[in-house]
């Protein structure tokens, strides 16, 4: 559905002249109780009816809109007089969203004015932002993608399922079928999944049920919707025994979980690629053990300030450094650990590497799709690191698409 319209677009003044800037402003409304990528791009016309060079879009200019509630905005943009020459010129204006994978358009709206007295010769025009709540709408600045990156229901909501869907599956078709999230955690993705991509099901499952917290999250997050859709539902279930019939979704996510399973996680990758459909796709990230972060340890600062150190220092070591230290919090949403979790946690932490992993994938007839690999920037070899490989000290993180090719 087209869920943006726009109310009234003009210029402030018609007659630009030196010094003056150039200011257009937009008035719209959000009519949907959310709409998603919303962006707008300004294109200037000469009197000739040719496009000058550039299109000028909203993104470009540093706003990142993942998603806006009901309600009615204001967008302002401005450019210096001095960036075009003299002359007549229509400064043509569509505001745009996506919504189930398919982007919408509002109508095209002209608006024509002149420059005078500009002593440039050649365009050059670079247009700065500003969008700003109207009427009782919640301001932008309490909006989860204008809080940044570091805030905990961005990262989940919007940085992990935009890069999930369009990054890592390439906005497959496949994501309007029966997903499940293996390791949901506190559910923040697999709801923001069931709203941004309304798949037919979206099926969040982890035994420590954490996603009970998602409502008050949601609430803390003062996000404007605290109701679970109705194609969203959590279970308390193991990855090891997961339960659905055979080949029963057509797209199956594990993010930061098979690092985490006591005594391996072959039986999870089997059980993953049990239930998911053949030519499904299974989208894993798993926790790399000899990378710099791998350690799991980033909220202490030993571990911020020592590059390596669980594979440089013993793990007595280790173990008192955890357990009398406090760590940071710097990556949670209201589920504060224990040093002794810590410590618990980093002794169950499966010991993945990046050949190894590729070859088990392999041979449970899993066909890579799309493979990201991020790497450090390097590696300050102590004596301490000479018996560990480039390849598994450089891997930082690793992203994995993959078909389900077994035989049916």
């Amino acid at each position: 559905m087209n869920g943006l319209f726009l109310l009234r677009a003009d210029l402030s003044s018609k007659v630009i002249k030196p010094r003056a800037p150039l200011e257009i402003t937009i008035d719209f409304s959000a009519e949907a109780p959310l709409v998603f990528d919303v962006n707008a791009c300004i294109t200037i016309n000469d009197a000739e009816g040719n496009a000058l060079p550039g299109c000028h879009y909203l993104s470009a200019g540093g706003w990142d809109v993942s998603w806006l509630p009901q309600g009615i905005y204001r967008l302002q943009a401005t450019a210096l007089a001095s960036c075009l020459p003299n002359g007549r010129y229509t400064a043509n204006i569509v505001l745009f969203h996506h919504d189930n994978g398919t982007a919408f358009h509002s109508e095209i709206t002209a608006l024509p004015f002149e420059v005078k007295k500009s002593l440039t010769t050649e365009a050059s025009v670079r247009f700065s932002w500003n969008l700003q709540s109207r009427q009782n709408t919640p301001p932008i600045e309490t909006l989860s993608w204008k809080r940044g990156g570091g805030d905990w229901f961005s990262k989940h909501f919007d940085h992990e399922v935009r890069t999930a869907a369009s990054y890592l599956l390439k906005n497959s078709p496949l994501l309007k079928g029966k997903i499940l999230n293996a390791g949901c955690g506190d559910g923040t993705t697999d709801f923001g999944m069931a709203l941004r991509l309304k798949p037919e099901e979206m099926v969040g499952i982890d035994p420590f049920r954490g996603y009970e917290r998602l409502p008050e999250i949601l609430k803390q997050s003062g996000f404007p919707i605290t109701r679970l859709p109705e194609n969203l539902r959590f279970l308390p279930a193991s990855v090891n025994e997961i339960p659905f019939p055979d080949d029963y979704f057509d797209v199956v996510m594990s993010w930061g979980l098979v690092e985490h399973i006591v005594g391996g996680y072959l039986q999870s990758l089997k059980e993953m690629r049990r239930v998911l459909k053949p030519d499904g796709l299974l989208l894993i990230c798993p926790g790399l053990f000899y990378s710099d972060i791998g350690n799991h340890l980033s909220e202490f600062r030993f571990a911020r300030e020592e590059p390596w150190v669980h594979l440089k220092r013993s793990r007595e070591w280790l173990r008192e450094k955890i357990l009398s230290s406090q760590p940071d919090y710097i990556d949670r949403c209201g589920d504060n650990a224990s040093p002794e979790q810590y410590w618990q946690w980093f002794t169950e932490l499966n010991p993945i590497t990046v050949p190894e992993f590729e070859k088990q994938l392999r041979e449970l007839d899993f066909e890579p799709w799309r493979v990201i690999l991020r790497t450090h920037d390097h590696v300050e070899y102590t004596p301490e690191l000479q018996k560990y490989s480039f390849v598994d000290l450089l891997a930082g993180e690793l992203y994995v698409s993959a078909y389900n090719r077994k035989k049916v």
